[in-house]
């Protein structure tokens, strides 16, 4: 099996992922949120190119799936969690060489970069051969792993780099400090008499006492005093720094950039079950959803808005799961029920479910079976823009024209409360317009309307309606649930909670 990405098909799909921009429906969907608090804690690793390049592969998408398995196991990935803090150990030491400025200096954390290096490939082919890995990926790395470790050029790398610091290790001089000079030379056995000076005056202490020892600043570069020391170290043993000097210069380029490339691209699976870990530990679900490019029947159970369950985790909120169903020939499920009832959530919350799922990662549900659609379009309220000089209707049509335009009948299209800028008539003609069109070019959808008409337009439509307490119409579940829409019963509930029914104004008023 050949290794060529952990996340890709080929390492060319890896690098035109780098020019992909951020997809047009992050925005309503709060999906630049999720993917921020996923990439924030790994910033240097550049991960959100791989989160803005859904897929329409299914065997890709398995092939994450079964990564993220291996991954889910806490010996796996406590194992290439630490590989990655081995590398990024790595990475700051050769940094830290590329700024430093005197030479000699410069080149022992270069060596000290190619150890941590070498140890860390080490420890993760030991560690990846012991464990039960199960995915083509681990497995095809770990055999590439296998065989680069027992290739002449590593052991060439390895050998050198244990030698050298063997040679660092053994060398010992002395400083002949007097006024202002300081002499070098060979080291001669001299004795070391700071412990014995120690013990000896410790008897005359009585209680505490002022310590009057200094502390030194132990900065990482050099001062020019440390650097004509090592200078005059060097000329003592020439041949351990003319060797040190010559394996700077030959491995400038020790790292495989294969390796590089896994280190990198394992971080998008590492940041996502990181994040996932929070959730689940306050018990909510998350599953490997089934996907299909041809069936477009599709159901989840017990799925919510990761963006909103991130904020009510850290108030302290609760959080709200729904399902939804779509079978045979249903495509859209046309949302109404009171404001702010939670039915802009559920939007969010289904969009999300089809991107992350087309990610290949664990998507919020208990349990989900999806079309896997080509591209998300999204079509959610927006203040009036000055600037582009069209009205809010006007602006609606446009923005409708160009998802209408666009769309394919394995597209996925979210409407959020739209054309509530013109009458109810106006809205409802031209909500069934646009309705028609959606059915005819047979997407999948979701619709958050305030027209009720619209939820039994067609056998193609899904009635969904946001809940209220049936004993207290004023407050929402949050809940949203598939039954006939009735507007109606909401308001009536509300008129009889707050005593304004027609008998009851009745009652009230004289005769």
């Amino acid at each position: 099996m050949v290794f060529r990405s952990i996340l890709f098909a080929d390492s060319e799909q890896g690098q035109q992922a780098e020019a992909n921009p951020v997809p047009a429906c992050f925005s309503d969907l709060q999906l630049e949120r999720i993917i921020e608090s996923i990439t924030t804690p790994k910033e240097d690793y550049r991960l959100r190119p791989f989160f803005y390049t859904p897929l329409r592969d299914l065997d890709l998408i398995a092939y994450r799936h079964e990564v993220m398995r291996d991954l889910e196991k806490p010996e796996v990935f406590a194992l290439l969690d630490q590989f990655s803090k081995h590398m990024r150990t790595m990475h700051r030491y050769r940094e830290q060489a590329q700024k430093l400025y005197y030479r000699y200096q410069q080149e022992r954390w270069w060596l000290d970069a190619i150890d941590q290096y070498c140890q860390a490939l080490v420890t993760l082919t030991q560690g990846l051969k012991q464990l039960p890995i199960e995915s083509r990926g681990l497995q095809a790395f770990l055999s590439y792993l296998q065989d680069y470790l027992t290739s002449p050029a590593f052991l060439a790398l390895q050998q050198e780099t244990e030698a050298l610091k063997e040679a660092l290790a053994q060398v010992h001089y002395c400083l002949h400090i007097k006024g202002d000079a300081v002499t070098v030379r060979l080291y001669a056995g001299e004795e070391d008499y700071s412990a014995e000076i120690e013990a000896t005056f410790a008897r005359f202490k009585q209680g505490a006492v002022k310590d009057y020892s200094v502390r030194l600043i132990d900065w990482q570069e050099m001062n020019h005093v440390e650097a004509q020391i090592l200078e005059r170290v060097a000329r003592l043993y020439p041949s351990v720094f003319a060797q040190l000097d010559d394996y700077y210069l030959r491995y400038q380029r020790y790292l495989d950039e294969t390796i590089a490339r896994f280190e990198r691209e394992i971080q998008f699976y590492l940041a996502y079950l990181e994040y996932l870990a929070t959730f689940r530990r306050r018990g909510l679900p998350f599953c490997y959803p089934l996907l299909s490019l041809e069936e477009k029947a599709s159901a989840a159970e017990d799925c919510f808005d990761l963006a909103l369950a991130d904020l009510l985790l850290r108030e302290g909120g609760q959080i709200v799961t729904n399902s939804f169903a779509l079978a045979g020939r249903e495509r859209v499920l046309i949302v109404t029920g009171p404001n702010q009832g939670g039915k802009t959530t559920f939007a969010r919350a289904v969009g999300q479910l089809y991107y992350l799922a087309s990610l290949g990662c664990p998507v919020p549900a208990r349990s989900a079976r999806l079309f896997l659609p080509d591209r998300i379009f999204t079509h959610f309220e927006r203040e009036e823009q000055i600037e582009n000089l069209r009205g809010k209707l006007e602006d609606d049509l446009v923005r409708l024209r160009t998802i209408l335009k666009q769309a394919t009948p394995a597209s996925l299209i979210i409407l959020n409360e739209i054309f509530t800028s013109t009458t109810l008539q106006d809205a409802l003609f031209l909500s069934q317009q646009i309705l028609r069109r959606l059915l005819a070019l047979d997407v999948l959808g979701v619709w958050v309307t305030f027209l009720d008409e619209l939820a039994s337009y067609s056998q193609q439509t899904v009635s969904m309606v946001a809940e209220v307490d049936p004993g207290d119409p004023a407050r929402r579940t949050f809940r949203v649930l598939r039954r006939p829409a009735d507007g109606l019963a909401y308001a009536l509930a509300l008129a009889q909670k707050y005593r304004l029914t027609s008998a009851c104004l009745k009652e009230r008023l004289p005769a």
